[in-house]
């Protein structure tokens, strides 16, 4: 089962009906004993970062977060749920993140006749051996909506970038943690493929 974290976020329902379309099975909860013993644990969000960190620790779900992770459940954050899990964000200064990644979470430059929020398809580059992207071929497309982005401490742990007026650090990978500014959810089948292969993750393995 995944247990996909509810923290009044949005976008939930979407994540859930994609997942139930691979046939696996999905719960929107903040119970903290169904997230510590579910599979798999899923953090979508769109919004706010500091609102975001805000609604988190009125739930108490910031060490429940924390603990799933360390334990060693397979995780995957999705567009604003990437952002929460590096340490803050120019969006919101002094409101402090989960802090399981390095890396600055930037606003994207503005450049002559393109818009931000990023809302749209692009391509992916796609770092080779990735178990996200296992089986995708380099320059698939992917659906982003975002007005900031990542920009990770870690090159090593970036799975895959894009280009929107700057460098994007598009999703992350680290032992049983990864984390993609797109939404998988909306792009159609290459995102069904990478919410297949978060799925089918083999857990206990790589611990973060």
């Amino acid at each position: 089962m995944t247990g996909i974290i509810d923290y009044d976020a949005g976008n939930l329902r979407s994540v859930e009906k994609a997942l139930q379309a691979l046939g696996e099975e999905a719960l929107i909860t903040r119970d903290r004993e169904t997230i510590l013993a579910a599979d798999r644990v899923i953090l979508p969000g769109v919004g706010s970062f500091g609102d975001a960190m805000e609604r988190l620790r009125h739930y108490g779900l910031v060490e429940v977060i924390r603990q799933a992770a360390g334990q060693g459940t397979p995780f995957l954050g999705i567009c604003l749920g990437l952002q929460l899990l590096f340490e803050g964000s120019e969006e919101s200064p002094g409101v402090e993140g989960l802090g399981l990644f390095e890396g600055e979470i930037l606003r994207i430059p503005d450049k002559a006749g393109m818009k931000v929020p990023h809302m749209g398809w692009n391509r992916l580059e796609i770092k080779p051996g990735t178990r996200l992207f296992a089986g995708i071929g380099n320059g698939a497309y992917v659906y982003f909506v975002h007005s900031y982005y990542l920009k990770a401490k870690e090159e090593g742990q970036v799975a895959a970038s894009t280009e929107y007026t700057t460098h994007i650090h598009a999703a992350v990978e680290q032992g049983n943690i990864a984390a993609c500014q797109f939404h998988p959810e909306k792009s159609g089948s290459v995102g069904l493929a990478i919410l297949k292969n978060f799925i089918t993750w083999y857990q206990g393995q790589n611990t973060f």
